[in-house]
């Protein structure tokens, strides 16, 4: 075997696509030296072909070696399993152990040569052979331990232990057409926050638009972010996916609260900024909720929130330590802002130090963790709310595809990413130059060898107090698109991940949860894909300026994909006022990520779609309403975003800029307390759509 063969073949190995093709239909392969840079990230030393087969053979060998992966992953209809033996023990008895959730035990014995033979192996002179190995019938979704024992006397020998996963072949689902409002709501605007949306608002927003018929009220992302602008203000760019941002809690609503006449005049001036201001809501927030805290604490606390502390457990220990850490590292340098700039005795989660200062700083580490509580009961009461004013979905929650780098999903949970790789998307009409997102990609072999048990507490919470979970770029759990380090987006190439076991696990969560899965399939999408997904139950994304026919005519609302959700437009795109006026377009040339050149391009394109999307409306009975044309399409869910309703035409998020245009800052037209003749629109509408 020559070396390019060589490498191929660990590249196939290990899930680098060898080709991928592009938004044009034209073929791209990545380059012999990117794909040996993303081998040597997994682990596989590529320097020659001897070398190359050496690792390939002990990566076998070790794999047939063991009787069972670190994670069994099956259907409730799985018959049996493929389990591997050393060939010479092939006449030999084993006892099958299921360790059910909840402690039940069932035992089954088996006669290996009465099992079909699957494969068969030999490394180093040893045979190893695969067995279908039967399964009970029925099956229990859940999270179980399974244990293979050899039968001989005088007592049993454990062979193979697993993590055993048995998930429905299909997601949670209701019947039906729907319909519901995004909002942003770090945006919501009202006579009472502290300058930025919060729980309180959200329970307004529902008071408004359950009676106008919306089933659900579709959320930014709420996950935790450092809050720091320009840079960390992306709801999209967490650093920490489990858990919250708590700049949403409702200060006022919080056990301990007591009203501090010192921060009055700041409050004033963050209700009345025209942008949200991250960093100043975050310090009178902080002051305000540590005071409750305490408080709190004199007063001996809440049983609850003992029994959230001890739920969380780990997890919540380990984003609390180092949000404490993080602000400590600061007030001692403020030149310091990332956990990688730390004292190097801090930057392992496990050394003595960062023990010494949990100590030693116990008290602010209980206040994360009660900021964590807080935000949690108080969206616990909104989706509450929402259902008992009739919406039968609630809160719909994203779930971000990112992890910032410097955040504290790195610092705490680094072997569940692989280093010198970033993620990002290939060239397309988008951007030509594809993006680079600037995070690690997940490592598949981490997730796997821990029973997928981070993956499943992430989904979990992130969906906690909702009934639907949008997956932030559903193709995360097929392929990421890997661009090595010191290469750029266009020298990148698709990995492919563990699917299946990925989307067996979500559909388990859904179904035990009853939450509904939404999967943004928008841009390089392989048409597999979106089969598998509806396969589970799992719903496409489609937005209304993607949807056209081979000529470029938009798609009549009877063609779009029945199970989908629709949406008007997205936080990267333009908002529909903006679209017509090509607002987005200005917007890039004001930043200066487009020439002049590029900018005259795009206006005639615009022109052309402004002319097609009017064709559309027009024929099929929606001129001059563009809402409506969405309501009514095929999809079982319809979105209808808050700036399309206020006839905004400024868009929340214009990508490949930061400091140039104020990204995830915009706050809504109105306030909260006005909504109610926006909501009388959407009853309307909603009523002719049929939803």
């Amino acid at each position: 075997m020559d070396y390019h063969d060589a490498l191929a073949r660990a590249a196939a190995e290990c899930g680098i696509e060898p080709e991928y093709i592009d938004t044009w239909g034209q073929p791209h392969r990545p380059c012999e030296e990117a794909t040996r840079s993303i081998l040597g990230a997994l682990g596989v030393p590529a320097g020659s072909a001897e070398e190359i087969a050496r690792h390939l053979e002990n990566r076998a060998a070790d794999e047939w070696s063991s009787a069972l992966g670190p994670a069994v992953v099956v259907r409730e209809n799985a018959d049996a399993i493929p389990l591997r033996i050393p060939s010479e023990r092939g006449g030999l008895s084993v006892k099958l152990e299921i360790e059910w959730e909840g402690g039940d035990l069932q035992h089954r014995w088996f006669w290996l040569p009465e099992l079909h033979n699957r494969a068969q192996a030999a490394f180093g002179g040893r045979e190893f052979t695969e067995k279908a190995l039967p399964l009970p019938n029925p099956l229990r979704l859940g999270y179980h331990r399974m244990r293979i024992y050899w039968v001989k006397d005088p007592e049993l020998e454990i062979f193979g232990e697993a993590r055993f996963i048995v998930c429905p072949e299909r997601a949670y689902a209701l019947s039906g057409r729907r319909a519901g409002v995004a909002i942003s709501l770090f945006g919501m605007r009202s006579a009472r926050n502290w300058g930025i949306g919060d729980t309180t608002d959200l329970r307004a927003v529902i008071e408004a638009f359950a009676p106008a018929g919306a089933a659900f009220i579709a959320l930014n992302p709420l996950h935790a972010i450092a809050n720091r602008q320009p840079y960390n203000t992306s709801p999209y760019l967490p650093q920490n996916s489990m858990y919250r941002n708590f700049l949403y809690i409702d200060v006022e609503r919080a056990p301990g609260y007591c009203a501090d006449e010192s921060l009055f005049a700041e409050i004033g001036a963050l209700r009345a900024s025209e942008f949200v201001e991250y960093e100043r809501v975050a310090r009178v927030k902080s002051t305000a909720l540590y005071a409750a805290f305490e408080r709190f604490t004199a007063s001996g606390g809440d049983p609850e929130f003992n029994k959230f502390v001890q739920s969380e457990s780990a997890p919540l220990e380990a984003y609390s330590l180092y949000c404490a850490l993080d602000e400590e590292m600061h007030r001692r340098d403020p030149n310091v802002w990332i956990w990688t700039q730390w004292p190097e005795e801090f930057r392992n989660p496990d050394s003595p130090a960062v023990a010494e200062f949990a100590r030693a700083n116990r008290a602010r580490i209980e206040f994360f963790k009660f900021l964590q509580w807080e935000l949690d009961r108080q969206l616990a009461e909104a989706q509450a709310h929402a259902l008992e004013r009739g919406m039968s979905v609630g809160l719909y929650h994203d779930f971000a595809l990112a992890s910032d780098r410097y955040g504290s999903d790195l610092w705490a949970n680094r072997r569940y990413f692989v280093p010198g790789c970033r993620v990002g998307a290939p060239p397309d009409s988008f951007a030509p130059n594809g993006q680079d997102w600037g995070f690690p990609p997940p490592a598949s072999a981490a997730h796997r060898a821990d029973g997928y048990d981070l993956f499943a507490q992430t989904i979990r919470k992130c969906a906690r107090h909702g009934g639907a979970l949008r997956i932030d770029h559903v193709m995360r759990f097929f392929r990421l698109f890997w661009i090595p380090d010191q290469f750029s987006p266009a020298d990148g190439a698709y990995v492919r991940d563990r699917a299946e076991d990925l989307l067996g696990v979500l559909a388990l969560e859904s179904v035990r949860n009853r939450f509904l899965v939404i999967g943004e399939d928008l841009g390089t999408v392989d048409g597999g894909v979106r089969h598998r997904l509806a396969h589970a139950a799992m719903m496409g994304y489609r937005v209304l300026w993607f949807e056209r026919n081979a000529d470029g005519s938009f798609c009549p609302p009877s063609d779009y994909a029945e199970h989908a959700a629709v949406s008007t437009s997205t936080h990267d795109l333009p908002t529909l006022a903006g679209f017509f006026i090509g607002r987005d377009i200005e917007a890039r040339r004001q930043a200066g990520l487009i020439d002049e050149a590029a900018y005259w391009d795009q206006r005639s394109a615009r022109d052309r779609d402004i002319e097609q999307i009017n064709r559309a409306l027009e024929a099929t009975g929606f001129a001059g309403d563009p809402l409506g044309f969405v309501l009514s399409a095929s999809c079982e869910l319809a979105i209808v975003n808050q700036e399309d309703l206020t006839g905004e035409t400024e868009q929340q998020n214009l990508p490949a800029s930061t400091w140039q245009y104020p990204n995830w800052r915009r706050k809504m037209k109105i306030a909260v307390e006005d909504l109610d003749g926006v909501a009388g629109v959407v009853r309307e509408k909603i009523a002719r759509a049929g939803r």
